[in-house]
């Protein structure tokens, strides 16, 4: 069903908190994992950062992300999985969209962690990842949070 799997990560312990579950669904369908990490340089640089400081961010970003992932990818290959990891430059929503189609991707399976205090809406990349994907999206929540109280909870102070 799904052989190819595209797994967005952003560096993030709380993003991470899918790779048991890809592991498995890797496993099951025995599919190849492609993790993809997007360096988005573009705005660095803004305020006080001298050009030098500016102009090495992007080398020095990749090189971030390329051991991230390296690591990443040997973790899952130890645990059986078929895995490789791809480091893109850009926008993080329009680069897994379009990582993802070029790619023929069967899923996009990534991580919510939902925003603070307003963890009922997905995360803005998730969002828009799913919102605008042309391949199916898989999204797991990965940080419990409390629902907001109820008006009578509020009131009654439960």
């Amino acid at each position: 069903m799904f052989k190819k799997i595209l797994v967005p990560l952003d560096g993030s312990e709380l993003a991470a908190k899918i790779l048991p579950h890809i592991t498995e669904l890797a496993k099951t369908f025995n599919a190849q994992v492609t993790l993809l990490h997007c360096c988005h340089t573009e705005a660095f640089g803004v305020g006080e950062a001298s050009p030098g400081v500016v102009a090495a961010a992007p080398e020095a970003e990749k090189k971030v992300c390329e051991t991230f992932l390296s690591k990443t990818a040997n973790d899952l290959k130890g645990q059986g999985v078929n895995v490789d990891f791809v480091c893109v430059e850009g926008v993080p929503p329009r680069e897994i969209i379009a990582y993802a189609q070029k790619n023929n991707m069967d899923l996009i399976a990534m991580a919510s962690h939902g925003k603070g205090e307003v963890a009922w809406v997905l995360g803005s990349t998730a969002e828009k990842v799913v919102s605008h994907a042309t391949v199916p999206v898989l999204i797991f929540r990965v940080m419990e949070v409390k629902p907001p109280m109820l008006k009578e909870e509020f009131f009654l102070g439960a």
